[in-house]
């Protein structure tokens, strides 16, 4: 068997597409190869994992021929791949597979591609509205109209020495000894604004978590969140806050600095993901997005949300009504007390 899998564009629907990748290949074995086509720079999210056997970059307006479209195609057609499963539900990758004449094609009937699916599947649906349903379940479906049987939903992600020696190197840069397990606080929202937590909450939250209990205290963030990383940490005034602003941000370094986390408070992000794919208990903040959509039972969680608003859950990058009130009106207290909740459940775990 050929088989290719066309794969998440997202950090975090990639990292929740895991479960589904590792169903594949105990179905298939090691006998079959499995093509990967990702985003080029989402490739190191997967880097040590065992799935798949080849990753080729796709992306429409990259330099390299081989990563746009025509470029793909060509590829495909070269691969001669029996079978393709789309984990994206867009009306692009379904032409890639047909153009690229896999014989089987199965994915989501979506945004009117469903006649370039050799085996169309019917999302959840009440009429005609598509149901919410936790990504990890919507992947694994696919899985299984594959033939896989049940598989467990445990996110899984891994690191290699290279990214270790890295964290290593953020650790020895701000002091750590090599054992030490901060508190990370993911600040990071390419969503948009609408899921921004205020600065001025996770400074005061980094306060509370080194002033009462003690804990080390490191703010996560993406490339585009530096500057607003750097002020968490400068607000807090504490010098067991340390920001991720002026290390490393290949994804190679964030696996293994999130694997080392004891704990992550974090806007509804990719990051999050990764750290719960290490077993890292994960305190969500969310605002526009509704819960129901990233859910996993294997994740130590506490989801956050501000009740009573008419609005919840309206889905935009930017609050329609311009005061973000499902996202700004979580209180410190609020988020806090669910750290302690967990970082106590943790200790007896541990006991």
């Amino acid at each position: 068997m050929e088989v290719v899998v066309f794969l998440p564009n997202w950090v975090g629907d990639l990292t929740m597409a895991t479960p589904t990748l590792r169903a594949l290949r105990r179905y298939f074995g090691p006998a079959t190869r499995m093509v990967g086509i990702i985003r080029p720079y989402l490739g190191d999210i997967l880097k040590g994992t065992p799935w798949l056997d080849e990753l080729w970059g796709f992306t429409p307006k990259s330099p390299a021929s081989s990563e746009r479209f025509w470029g793909v195609v060509k590829r495909i057609r070269q691969g001669r791949f029996d079978l393709a499963i789309l984990l994206t539900n867009s009306l692009g990758t379904a032409l890639l597979a047909a153009l690229g004449g896999v014989r089987k094609r199965i994915g989501y009937a979506r945004d009117g591609r469903g006649w370039l699916l050799t085996d169309p599947i019917q999302p959840p649906r009440q009429g005609r509205r598509i149901l919410p349903t936790p990504m990890v379940d919507y992947y694994l479906r696919l899985a299984e109209a594959v033939g896989c049987p049940k598989e467990h939903p445990l996110l899984e992600l891994a690191t290699t020495p290279e990214d270790e020696k890295s964290a290593d190197g953020v650790w020895q840069r701000f002091g750590w000894r090599p054992d030490e397990q901060p508190v990370v606080l993911n600040c990071s929202g390419a969503f948009g604004g609408s899921k921004l937590w205020p600065v001025e909450h996770f400074a005061q939250l980094a306060q509370r978590l080194v002033d009462h209990l003690g804990q080390k205290v490191l703010v996560f963030c993406g490339p585009k969140e530096r500057e607003t990383a750097g002020q968490i940490a400068e607000l807090a005034g504490r010098d067991q806050v340390r920001s991720m602003a002026d290390q490393p941000m290949d994804f190679g370094t964030a696996k293994a600095v999130l694997r080392r986390a004891r704990l992550m408070v974090s806007t509804d992000s990719g990051p999050r993901h990764m750290a719960a794919a290490f077993g890292v208990p994960v305190v969500t903040l969310y605002g526009p997005l509704l819960p129901v959509w990233s859910q996993n039972p294997t994740q130590q969680a506490i989801h956050l949300m501000v009740e009573g608003l008419d609005c919840l859950g309206c889905g935009r990058p930017r609050c329609p009504l311009g005061h973000h009130a499902c996202i700004r009106r979580l209180s410190v207290d609020r988020v806090y007390q669910a750290v302690e909740q967990l970082l106590t459940a943790r200790e007896r775990q541990a006991a």
